[in-house]
């Protein structure tokens, strides 16, 4: 029971952060969720739509795994879990928190944004993916069974591919100060001498 709390709470936490930060921007105007909303229908057009699929699928594979499954794994695995799951609540939080109105779910073309570059941004270029892979290494730690893995991995690869397109752009968006961040900060987690 108390693995089912714990991932309980932390997916709570998670998309309560997400929901409710969606929810402010909507108050000032900022259309939040750019994810498979350009016009053109292209590969980053495809690419979201499947990251979207992913991530929405996800969460009801964690749910139903919560509810129907009892964990399993030994009592190190299920801890290292559940210290995985808060450590991307926490992650999330600062990464949504850091970017103040800048954050977006998807590549906004069309919105004025500056580069963030401080907070957990100076050990992380996408600590907001981060939390969210910490969160489905949680819940798969917790309720491991092969179908939660198949998700699981499926979201967190078209997170990577989202990454990976937004890598693209940056530079043509911020120019050279998106070029020397990334020479010096790691995609996931780290600092580059």
């Amino acid at each position: 029971m108390f693995w089912r709390i714990a991932a309980i709470l932390t997916l709570l936490v998670f998309y309560s952060i997400y929901i409710g930060k969606m929810l402010l921007q909507k108050r000032q105007g900022i259309q939040t969720d750019q994810i498979a909303k350009r016009e053109k229908r292209d590969k980053i057009f495809y690419t979201e739509l499947l990251m979207k699929i992913a991530a929405y699928s996800v969460v009801l594979a964690e749910v139903i795994s919560i509810f129907a499954a009892e964990p399993d794994l030994p009592m190190g695995i299920l801890t290292i879990g559940a210290l995985l799951g808060i450590a991307g609540d926490i992650i999330f939080a600062a990464a949504v928190v850091t970017m103040r109105d800048s954050w977006r779910a998807g590549i906004a073309e069309e919105d004025n944004r500056e580069l963030i570059t401080s907070g957990i941004y100076k050990i992380s270029r996408n600590p907001a993916f981060l939390g969210f892979d910490c969160v489905y290494l949680e819940i798969l730690l917790l309720f491991f069974n092969w179908i939660l893995l198949v998700f699981s991995v499926f979201a967190a690869v078209m997170l990577h591919l989202q990454i990976l397109q937004e890598e693209k752009y940056l530079p043509a968006a911020f120019g050279e100060e998106y070029i020397n961040y990334k020479k010096h900060v790691c995609r996931y987690l780290g600092r580059k001498a």
